[in-house]
């Protein structure tokens, strides 16, 4: 009984006061990012392939950071370490690819510009994410 409700604790932790913020945050991009995705995949996939993967691939890394920010426990909170780390690779690296070659992207991803259509939101939530997830040990 005592374990369960250590178990408990510590996962209301990491969603408590600025964790809370942090994943609502990232439900509301994970929302963003998926309709975006299955709407541009469906419709337009033909168009611009290479972008629409890529916000489909940040959907999916958005959806399990929020997963594992809301499941809690020492797993899940290195699970999500990770995967703001890969994350934050990501921005980078495609916001790196777009100013550089901007040719390869006829449309927009949510990491394009360092996340810039999102109000640059992408590249500061794994950032605040490794470092709120680094003080919840």
């Amino acid at each position: 009984m005592e374990d369960t409700a250590a178990a408990t604790a510590g996962r209301r932790r990491l969603v408590s006061g600025p964790g809370l913020l942090l994943v609502w945050l990232y439900g509301v991009i994970t929302v963003g990012a998926v309709s975006r995705s299955v709407y541009q995949i469906s419709t337009e996939f033909d168009r611009a392939p290479l972008p629409y993967s890529l916000t489909g691939v940040a959907a999916l890394v958005y959806a399990f950071i929020t997963y594992s920010l809301v499941r809690g426990g020492e797993t899940a909170r290195k699970a999500a370490r990770i995967c703001c780390a890969a994350e934050l690779t990501g921005v980078l690296a495609v916001g790196t690819w777009t100013l550089v070659r901007p040719e390869a992207f006829p449309d927009t991803t949510v990491w394009s510009n360092f996340g810039m259509g999102y109000l640059f939101i992408p590249v500061i939530l794994p950032i605040t994410g490794m470092l709120w997830l680094r003080t919840k040990r």
